[in-house]
């Protein structure tokens, strides 16, 4: 069921001037995206007023909501340093019976992109308080945040019998994100998906409404300063049990519960393995960057740069090689800790057949078990026109281009996913 009252955004400028519109997508599920929420009542109001309602929805079968439509602040703004706030805010606040309710609050729609707001219930009375509002803080081009303190971008690694017990670069299941700064011992450690973080940060540091190539380039040099931590165990060797921070002084944005951005996102899922780096070193390039107007900072990428770049028609590697030099290069990561199965290296379509096909179905499968909403396939290796249609159903339902085409981005979030619902299975 859904009821709509429409409520206009209240522009920062003159009375009466234009406004945009932007887009968002709400999930629900039960402790972990390998268990939708059917049926869930979700409520969105204009941030700071909960009487001021915009839309009442219910999830569906994959714990989904339609997507609505919201207005926004002129593009312009998003576009420019100087111009106002450049997004809307509102609030979201989901119950469900048997289940705690949870309120996110400054949920941030961008003209022209899609906010995507994954929320996960728990079971009522498993807590003996009852959890307080996620709060999403204004993003980093926007907010008052400590400037970067500059490092070395290549660091200087410990001898084998150190910390160090990579032979290469691995990208991990999981990172470990500490909410303060390093020396903050009461700061709370969040353990996040890879994948996750990085959509995470890239949606607290940019705007996703900048040309693909630069959120290409950004989305890549926030990659390869997560993966130098990882690789060099930098904070681990001193003595710390977390990966990285979410202090930008020393890391980069990182809120628990935010929303991403369906743009951010889809070029993550397409580049989350590679990395930046230069000749002769074997570890990622810890890709410094700041905005490049309110901080200067030479030899690092800047935001804003960056985007005036892309508005130039530079590409992605043309805009890293601009700030960190001609000899940077980009790498793969050979190895993604928590899969099943790597991807085989070539797509998968109608006409494909053998064992990675298999894979696919079996997979599908078992995520059908709590997704509805796909439908069951005959596992025997073939990739038929019945496959198709279920692939392009899980793209839908996960937010990838629905081709019906398993591809990179694909193969990975069929893993992911898989991975969830058999852990659920199996009560892990």
């Amino acid at each position: 069921m859904r009821y709509k009252r429409y409520s206009l955004y209240n522009s920062p400028g003159d009375p009466g001037e234009n406004v945009d519109e932007g887009q968002l997508d709400i999930n629900v599920c039960d402790i972990d995206v390998g268990r939708p929420i059917p049926n869930a009542l979700v409520s969105i109001s204009t941030s700071g007023r909960p009487e001021d309602v915009v839309e009442e929805l219910t999830t569906d079968s994959s714990g989904q909501t339609p997507r609505i439509t919201l207005p926004t602040p002129p593009i312009d703004y998003s576009l420019s340093p100087s111009e106002p706030k450049p997004f809307s805010e509102y609030d979201v606040r989901i119950s469900m019976d048997g289940f705690e309710p949870v309120t996110v609050e400054r949920v941030q729609i961008f003209p022209e992109s899609t906010a995507l707001q994954s929320i996960c219930l728990h079971p009522a009375d498993s807590f003996e308080i009852s959890p307080e509002a996620i709060v999403i803080p204004d993003p980093v081009l926007w907010g008052q945040y400590p400037s970067k303190i500059p490092e070395n971008p290549v660091k200087e690694l410990p001898p084998s019998t150190g910390f160090v017990v990579l032979s290469k670069p691995v990208v991990p299941e999981t990172i470990v994100v500490h909410s303060g700064a390093p020396s903050n011992a009461s700061a709370q450690n969040y353990w996040v998906p890879f994948k996750d973080y990085i959509k995470n940060v890239a949606s607290s540091e940019i705007y996703a409404n900048w040309p693909e190539a630069t959120l290409r380039a950004n989305i890549l040099a926030i990659i390869s300063l997560t993966l130098n931590r990882v690789y060099t165990e930098w904070y681990r060797s001193k003595g710390y049990s977390f990966t990285i921070t979410n202090s930008t002084a020393y890391d980069q944005a990182f809120t628990y519960g935010r929303n991403i951005f369906e743009e951010i996102s889809v070029v993550v899922d397409d580049v989350f393995t590679t990395y930046i780096t230069k000749p002769n070193i074997r570890q990622p390039l810890f890709s410094q960057y700041c905005d490049g107007k309110r901080t200067v900072c030479p030899n690092w990428m800047s935001q804003w740069g960056s985007k005036d770049l892309g508005d130039q028609g530079y590409s992605a590697i043309e805009i890293l090689k601009k700030y960190y030099g001609n000899d940077v290069y980009l790498m793969q990561a050979e190895k993604v800790e928590g899969v099943p199965v790597s991807f085989p290296g070539t797509t998968l379509q109608v006409g494909s057949s053998g064992p990675n096909v298999r894979v696919v179905q079996e997979q599908i499968n078992a995520i059908a078990n709590n997704y509805p909403a796909l439908k069951k396939l005959n596992v025997d290796g073939a990739y038929g026109e019945s496959t198709k249609a279920s692939v392009m159903k899980f793209q839908e339902i996960f937010k990838l281009p629905a081709s019906g085409v398993v591809d990179f981005s694909t193969w990975y979030k069929l893993s992911a996913i898989y991975v969830a619902v058999t852990r659920m299975a199996e009560g892990v």
